[in-house]
Order: structure tokens, then sequence, then C-alpha cells
């Protein structure tokens, strides 16, 4: 049996390869035809250049057909693929080529002249461009190359990915991810989210990350069903698609610069039935605004670059604000306090999890994939989370490595955070831990507020001082237009730590 990815999505394409399978912004579209010859084609070229199974290729190009074509020709050919953010800049990817040690690099023309250089040091002799309109060296290469190709025949634990991690905290790590990770994952969010016939996602995420690559369009591939695949999110853009459209998936900021556009309704939602939000937390706020706007509960679920997706609301039954839902079937989560011992009362503790959906370890770090995992094979998040008793459901609280201990005590920021959201005139907040000459660390707020909000930081501090114990309570509180933000949508935390260090006074 050959478990390549691959084979497992050309299964489940349309049983009539006419049918569309990427529509692009230009209303170009591709058929699932279109989809397995042009695979075919670069895996055909790639493996004729001399690239092997098992070697990694990095790509760091911007979204398009031909980037997902790409992605699926390295399954094929039993490649690893290696997706890199288009906003990494030279440093950075210096510290990837010396890393990964791929065999072909293909970049986008902005970072042509970087990738240059850093192949020639590493000896990298294959390095092509491809575009964000399909057009390219890369593409230029391969005209004339026949569109047939074996599927390479892998192992369940052969190595599909790697993912690097954000690296706030270090180094980046790579995540290696294997066929039988993403296909597991990928079947079990294709059942649990009731995917059917007729279903059409509207696909707006970047596809170098999990969220736009290993859910968005792995569920789509598996369910033989349409795309619009935008190059970027615009609000105006997906309310004109949502009508044709039935999936949808986002970060936290698409659903509230949709809501912020007075066009998105109910009339312009009359054809979707699902909407998913993850890779950052859904503020209560934007939960409930956007169920009264468009009649529709938005789905929440909770993942990670070395897990897949671990748990989720349930399609059929109550969606909780606040929570990540439940484990999805196959997923087994607990959560551990600090002597090692699970907890069961809903208190906070570290989450762990174990499933075929966990990674095969660190590249080239086995020290670290050994730290980070437990002796009866659970895999330690870093997450800091509860889990209620009556209803098995899981409410994240923060990152370890966020985690403030003032004066020997722990404070969650997403606690802290909570309490500052719901506070009239503020919009959302981000909590950390700075240096403290009496405490250790000391709990500061960051706030961006409503446009009309006056708020001041000493209302904000006495609200808190209502609510919390004083520990708690933010000793500072700064006031921001907006908080910074990866390409995902997460609050950088480092970022804040970094910049108001220099500024606090105690």
């Amino acid at each position: 049996m050959n478990a390549n990815l691959y084979t497992l999505f050309e299964k489940r394409f349309s049983q009539d390869d006419s049918q569309c399978c990427i529509e692009t912004f230009a209303a170009r579209r591709y058929s699932f035809k279109e989809v397995g010859q042009e695979s075919a084609r670069y895996a055909r070229f790639l493996t004729g250049v001399g690239i092997c199974k098992g070697d990694r290729v990095v790509v760091q190009v911007d979204k398009s057909p031909q980037a997902l074509f790409l992605y699926l020709a390295c399954l094929r050919a039993g490649f690893i693929y290696l997706p890199l953010n288009t906003a990494y800049q030279a440093r950075e990817l210096a510290y990837f080529l010396d890393n990964a040690e791929p065999a072909a690099v293909i970049c986008n023309s902005s970072n042509y002249k970087v990738l240059k250089e850093l192949s020639r040091k590493s000896g990298i002799d294959k390095l092509y461009t491809l575009k964000a309109d399909g057009s390219g060296s890369f593409v230029d290469a391969i005209e004339g190359t026949e569109p047939n190709f074996k599927t390479e025949k892998c192992a369940p634990h052969d190595v599909a990915a790697i993912l690097y991690t954000s690296g706030t905290t270090g180094l980046p790590k790579g995540a290696m991810l294997t066929h039988e990770n993403l296909a597991e994952n990928a079947l079990a969010l294709h059942a649990y989210w009731g995917w059917r016939e007729g279903d059409v996602l509207l696909h707006a995420l970047p596809i170098f990350h999990v969220h736009g690559l290993f859910v968005a369009c792995h569920c789509a591939l598996l369910n033989g069903s349409k795309m619009f695949f935008l190059p970027t999110f615009n609000s105006a853009d997906v309310i004109r698609l949502l009508p044709e459209s039935t999936v949808f998936m986002g970060v936290p900021t698409f659903y509230t610069r949709l809501l912020a556009d007075p066009g998105f309704n109910k009339v312009s939602c009359r054809n979707m039935r699902l909407f998913i939000s993850g890779s950052a937390p859904l503020l209560e706020q934007t939960f409930e605004e956007f169920n009264e706007r468009t009649g529709h509960t938005i789905l929440e679920r909770y993942g990670m670059t070395e897990t897949g997706m671990n748990t989720s609301n349930p399609l059929n039954g109550e969606r909780l604000p606040g929570t990540v839902g439940l484990p999805l079937p196959g997923v087994e989560a607990r959560i551990i306090d600090e002597h090692g011992e699970q907890i069961t009362d809903g208190s906070v503790g570290q989450l762990q999890v174990k499933g075929k959906n966990v990674f095969k370890g660190y590249w080239q770090m086995p020290e670290k994939t050994a730290e980070d995992f437990t002796d009866d094979g659970f895999f330690k998040t870093g997450d800091i989370a509860k889990c209620n008793p009556d209803n098995g459901y899981i409410s994240i609280v923060g990152r370890s490595k966020d985690m403030v201990i003032c004066g020997g005590y722990n404070v969650y920021p997403k606690e802290v955070e909570s309490c500052i959201d719901d506070l009239d005139g503020v919009n959302e907040s981000a909590v950390i831990g700075l240096p403290h000459p009496d405490f250790g660390e000391a709990v500061v707020a960051i706030v961006v507020l409503e446009n009309s909000a006056e708020l001041a930081e000493q209302d904000i501090i006495g609200s808190l001082k209502q609510s919390l114990a004083n520990y708690k309570v933010a000793k500072r509180v700064f006031i921001v237009d907006e908080l910074p933000r990866n390409s995902m949508g997460k609050v950088q935390k480092n970022v804040l730590r970094e910049q108001f260090q220099m500024q606090v006074e105690w």
C-alpha cells in the first residue's frame, strides 16, 4: 500500500475530472485533470534535474495555483516540502538554508537576489523563481515536460513537509510532518466538519502555513471541492464571493474586518454552511457580534505547527465562545499540573496531546524532540489550558512562555485580557510581563481602544482592581493604535516585550 498523501487526494478528486478545482481571482479555472497533469509535470521536471526522494525543497513564493501544484508535485515525488513565509528576510533565510540543506530553492522575484547569494554560499545550484501570476523561471524551465509521473511510494512515517515554528523564543525549529500525520488530520477534519457534495471553499489564507495549506486545501482536495483562490484577504472580494461559497476559514482578523464592512450581512451569507476560525484566539465580542449580524455561529478550533489540528468545537452541538472545543477523533488531550499529575477539576495547567497527527520530531534537533515528549508519548504543547469538567470543552489560557510570575504568583495573561476586553471602549488588549525591581515581573497591559473611547490608564487599572486579585492587576497600561501581529494574526508578544521594556517606568 502506498501511504503517499497525494494518492489519498487523487482517490477523492471529483469523478468527473473536468470539474473545477481552483478558480482564481481573475476567474481562471483549473480542473482536477489539470491539477493532476501540472503536478505530474512539476514532479517529472524536478526529478529529472536530480532531486531525489527525501530531499528538501525550499519554497518561498506568493500564493498561486502554481504554488499549490508545486506542493502536490513534491508530495508525489517523495520530496520534503519546506514552505517559508514570504516576509522572511536575509538573516532568517540564511538560517533556514543552512539548517535544512535543501536540494532546490523556488522563490518569488522580490527575494531572488538575496536567495541567489545565499544559495551560492550554501552550494545550492537549483534556484528558480515563481511569481504570483504563475510565471517565472521555474515555469519556463518545465516547458515541454510531459505530464506523466508515477507517484513515489512512501511509508506512513516518511516526512512529507517541514514547517518552521515562529521562533519567538530562540531559533526556529523545523517540525517534521509525515504523510501519515497529514493524512490522519485531514481525514479527521473532513469528517468532523461534515464536508459534503457541493461544498465550495472560499480560500483567502496564505499557503505557507498549516491553516491555509494543511487544513483548508487538504479538506477541499479530500472532498473534491472547488476552491475560490484569493491571493490575499480583502473584505470586498470575500463578500462578493460568499454567495457562491459554503465554507470559509479565517483568522480572527478576517472576521473583525468583515464585521467592519457594512456590506457584510445575512444576505451575503445566505449560501454559507460553515465559518471556521483559528490560528489566534477569537474574542467573545467578535463571536457574539458575528452571530447577531449573520445568524451564523463561528466554529473555533485549536492546532499548532507540530500537530495540525487537535481540538474543535462541534459541527452539530453547542459552539462555546472562549473555548476551542473537544479533542478531535483520534486525538488524546490532557492537562497536567506542575507535578506531572493530570488535572480533572477544571484548574489551569499544561496541555499535552497524543495521536497520529503529532509530528515525528524536530529536524536536526533530537535532544529538543526528546525534551518535548513525555515518557508515555504525549507532546508538550507549551500551551496553558483548562478543561471544563462538565462538558469536556478545552479553553486555551495562554502560552507557558507568556505566563507572568509576579511576586511568586502565576498570572495567566488571558484572564487579565478578558477583563480588559470586557470594558466599554476597549477594542482588544495584550498582557505581558516585564522585569520589576520588587516583584521580579509585573503585569503590563497594551490596549487598543475603540475610535471614540477616552479611557485612560488609571481607568483601566481601577476597573481591574474591582475584579482581580491585586497581583494580577496591571501595574502599567499603554494605549496604542494597533497590536503587532504575525502573518497569521497572532499577537507578537515578544515584540511588545522588547518595545515596552525600554519605555516602562515603575
